[in-house]
């Protein structure tokens, strides 16, 4: 701890115990004193909202509390506090909506659930009081460790939770509460493999607790393991066929797993009985755009806005569909709810890029950057990625997968030929590769197929920190059958995502890590390297905010450094595995379309269809941010887009650095 905040520590240890002795004139100098040098400290905005309300100080207490909100949009204790305020203000339904709010992001606070228990039952809602009372009731029965991961978790505070639950969990190792907080901390962390092995755990060891089922089935999608997640959602909704929430669910698997006509037909059904249910709408919107019913995709979003203007999903969702255009009104919407107090962060980060599109639409170049810098800041503080942690894992790939590592184990692996990985940075033009791919008779185009990623992932094992280079070191170990049968694991897993062609693609990106992988288990997969300009591609990756998986991506320098590294690697792949990938450069796919279609099909040793040149009229579903304008003819308008906020661009072009010409 710095000397400021050991400074700062001390000074809100001692409000603390001015506020807990009633001496509250005291405790809000002392705060007022440190809020003048520290305007954005979280507790004592807090403390001092806290002391205002004491003092009957009201419109001060408002006005911290939304400069609290500002600094932290999620934290569920400012609501909750805001919640006290309009109860003693006489305002129950403001205070209602704040509890609710609170219990939104902090589902701990005990306090909230039984204020809003005693309004609900005042205002004659006994049913929804009584459910409010059972939450509080069930925090009553926690344990005090766990009553303090789950309050960790939904402070932000990750890694203190973890440590606190694993040290629960060592006492208590079969404690099921336990063990479905951890792995939710799992989930937030990224390592979604070990939080699936956790609740499978403890799905085995009470098979009747229904939440544990609702988050498995939620890490089961994050893991991209759409049929046991459709599995799960079947045996809920069997339960309790009416239940609105068990129907979402399935529609939500369904439409993962391919069945849109099916997705499409519960998401209706359910908003027969819930109209304005804002995760249904923006599902079903989700569904429609992958099925390439824009317009019905459109006004699904559009409701969903209509019904809360902070929904930020909803209209991100309108901007990531890149041939919708905002309206004034609906730019006035988003700018109103984006300066909006009570929006979370997660709303704030999508609303910011929705903005910089409308704004890009508008040739107003300066604010639409101003609006995409604002949602990668807000979204970096979310993300844990360094560029010195992704230097050192490709230093370990270049390492340990050496050509005498591949001349070792020639002839190991399992030999079918079906898997063609389109691989690179994304917006580098691979959804286009994928989509002529596609179009051809002898292939499937499937998704960005999470399997390698998570073999990588597995291969390094547990020790991550104390034996970080586990993998690829153990690619030299591995015994032969083990290696034929990762391959064969592969090509069974991902057998749910084919149609029955004798080929089909898999273009998630960051396989270009694991291209040494790949060739020791499945030695006969052809591997195609999508390529853009890398200020065109660098800038593209920096304005689309994506689901998952590219924190690199919000910085203009990490994005520049990782470009960078990815060419370099690439390039060792190319002088240890010779003549093994194809490289696809945009630029030539844009200006001689035929002559690139027939040399990928000649590298996949399949014949020439026209329809690969007519791309743009095959009817498949696409999921990636690419999905509207891989449905369009080919056009060059977006190769120099980039050109429009160059004088921002300058942090970007000095990460590149030498790779600005030679990235051919």
């Amino acid at each position: 701890m710095t000397e400021p905040e050991t400074s700062i520590s001390k000074t809100l240890k001692s409000v603390q115990v001015d506020i807990q002795g009633g001496r509250f004139e005291q405790a809000a100098r002392a705060l007022s004193t440190l809020l003048e040098d520290h305007p954005d400290s979280r507790d004592a905005l807090y403390m001092a909202a806290v002391c205002a309300r004491y003092l009957d100080r009201h419109d001060k207490a408002l006005d911290l509390l939304t400069r609290l909100k500002r600094v932290t949009p999620d934290f569920g204790r400012a609501f909750q506090e805001e919640g006290h305020l309009h109860r003693k203000m006489g305002d129950m339904a403001g205070a209602l909506r704040a509890f609710q709010l609170a219990t939104r992001y902090n589902p701990a606070l005990s306090a909230s659930w039984v204020a809003q228990a005693e309004i609900l039952r005042a205002s004659g809602n006994a049913t929804a009081a009584d459910e409010a009372l059972a939450q509080a009731e069930r925090l009553k029965t926690l344990p005090r460790e766990l009553f303090a991961v789950t309050n960790y978790i939904h402070e932000g505070q990750i890694l203190r939770a973890e440590q606190l639950a694993r040290a629960f969990m060592q006492k208590n190792p079969r404690h099921i509460e336990g063990m479905r907080l951890l792995a939710d901390i799992g989930t937030r962390l990224g390592v979604h493999e070990d939080a699936d092995l956790l609740l499978e755990t403890a799905i085995e060891l009470e098979p009747d607790n229904l939440q544990l089922r609702i988050d498995h089935i939620q890490v089961l999608r994050k893991r991209q393991k759409y049929a046991a997640a459709l599995e799960q959602a079947q045996a809920l909704l069997a339960r309790a066929p009416d239940n609105p929430m068990f129907k979402s669910l399935y529609a939500i698997e369904s439409m993962q797993a391919g069945n849109y006509d099916e997705a499409l037909e519960i998401f209706d059904a359910v908003l027969e009985t819930l109209p304005n249910d804002l995760a249904t709408l923006t599902s079903r919107g989700h569904a429609l755009k992958t099925a390439g019913r824009s317009e019905d995709a459109i006004a699904s979003y559009r409701h969903a806005v209509d019904v809360y203007p902070l929904h930020g999903d909803a209209w991100y969702a309108l901007a990531n569909l890149k041939t919708y255009r905002f309206d004034e009104s609906e730019v006035e919407a988003m700018q109103a709810a984006v300066h909006d107090p009570n929006i979370s962060h997660m709303g704030r980060i999508h609303i910011s890029f929705a903005l910089g599109k409308a704004h890009e639409d508008r040739k107003a170049f300066d604010e639409a950057f101003a609006n995409y810098a604002e949602g990668n800041r807000l979204k970096k503080q979310q993300v844990r990625y360094t560029t010195e942690q992704m230097r050192e894992e490709f230093a370990g790939q270049k390492r340990h997968c050496t050509a005498d590592l591949f001349e070792k184990r020639l002839g190991t692996g399992f030999e079918d030929p079906a898997p063609i990985f389109i691989v690179g940075l994304p917006r580098a033009g691979s959804t286009l590769i994928e989509q002529i791919l596609a179009s051809h008779s002898q292939v499937d185009g499937t998704l960005e197929l999470p399997n390698i990623l998570s073999l990588a992932h597995r291969l390094r094992g547990r020790k991550q920190v104390s034996d970080r280079h586990r993998y690829p070191r153990i690619l030299h170990d591995l015994p032969d059958e083990e290696l034929k049968g990762l391959g064969e694991d592969y090509i069974t897993n991902t057998a749910i995502h084919r149609r029955g062609a004798p080929f089909f693609t898999d273009k998630m990106p960051n396989n270009f890590r694991h291209i040494g992988l790949i060739s020791l288990i499945l030695p006969n997969a052809k591997i195609i390297d999508a390529r853009r300009e890398p200020m065109a591609c660098c800038f593209s990756g920096y304005k689309q905010l994506f689901a998952e998986g590219q924190e690199f991506s919000y910085s203009l320098e990490d994005i520049g450094q990782y470009y960078r590294s990815y060419i370099d690697l690439i390039a060792h792949w190319d002088e240890v595995l010779p003549g093994r990938i194809l490289r696809v450069q945009h630029e030539d796919v844009i200006d001689d379309l035929e002559g690139e279609v027939r040399r990928l099909l000649d590298y996949c040793g399949l014949p020439f269809e026209q329809a690969c040149v007519d791309f743009h009229k095959t009817d498949r579903a696409v999921r990636t941010a690419s999905s509207e304008q891989v449905r369009q003819p080919i056009s060059r308008s977006g190769l120099d887009q980039w050109r429009n906020f160059e004088p921002h661009l300058g942090p970007l072009k000095d990460a590149l650095g030498p790779v600005l010409e030679n990235y051919r």
